[in-house]
């Protein structure tokens, strides 16, 4: 009995001894799997980095300009409801308020100097504007696309690597233009007297000017603070 239930203790040592011995050359393996694969494992610095970069940079970007948008689109909401009070009083006046709607545009340009900002801001002003000022949603709207494509359009063709203030007044003088021709026929400024025709039209084109050397200001200003490190390539 004794040797029957020795030599059965034995194999239950056995099986259990083998047992450890799998489970530790198990935990070998193992170890030696994820030490080779840390071994080979791509740098982080070459492209782990970028990859968590470009992301953290797209979220700033969109940050900045969703605050550009929010400030300038509470000013466009102003302006919006003064419409009603200039046209009504002094329509030759008319440029100089809807020119402020070259802001959103000319800041988000001046502190982040990336393609599709612009317009991308201009968009979120209009919201906010239209907020503000449902009766004018329709015309937030396509001003903003309209000054908003423009000033992409003259980024572009310097291939967004030109910032020089120049750049932004080719733009406004632009805008200043079609506006001043668009708005001509639309409120009937014909119908003025010669004076407030050429003050229309001087303030209809100068209008854009003003503000825009405004949002260079501005946006120098938040640069200079700090706002744009790490969004703006060059």
């Amino acid at each position: 009995m004794r040797s029957k239930r020795g030599d059965e203790l034995s194999d239950v040592r056995d099986i259990f001894g083998a047992r450890r011995t799998n489970i530790t050359h198990g935990k070998f393996i193992t170890n030696v799997f994820f030490w080779t694969a840390s071994e080979n494992r791509m740098p982080s610095g070459r492209y782990a980095d970028p990859v968590s970069s470009a992301s953290r940079l797209s979220t700033r970007v969109l940050l900045v300009c969703a605050a550009i948008g929010v400030g300038t689109g509470i000013l466009g909401g102003a302006a919006g409801w003064l419409t009603l009070v200039v046209l009504a009083t002094a329509p030759w006046a008319y440029g100089l308020v809807l020119g402020s709607h070259v802001l959103p545009g000319i800041i988000a340009q001046q502190v982040v100097r990336r393609a599709w900002v612009a317009l991308l801001t201009h968009v979120l002003a209009a919201l906010v504007a239209s907020a503000m000022a449902p009766q004018w949603t329709f015309r937030f709207l396509g001003t903003a696309i309209l000054f908003g494509g423009i000033q992409e359009a003259v980024a572009a063709l310097t291939r967004y690597r030109v910032w020089a203030a120049a750049r932004f007044f080719v733009s406004a003088v632009i805008i200043g233009l079609l506006v001043a021709a668009a708005v001509w026929f639309a409120a009937d400024i014909g119908a003025l007297a010669p004076w407030a025709q050429i003050t229309y039209l001087v303030i209809g084109v100068l209008g854009p000017v003003v503000w825009t050397a405004v949002g260079i200001a501005i946006g120098a200003g938040l640069r200079g603070a700090g706002v744009a490190r790490g969004l703006s390539r060059r």
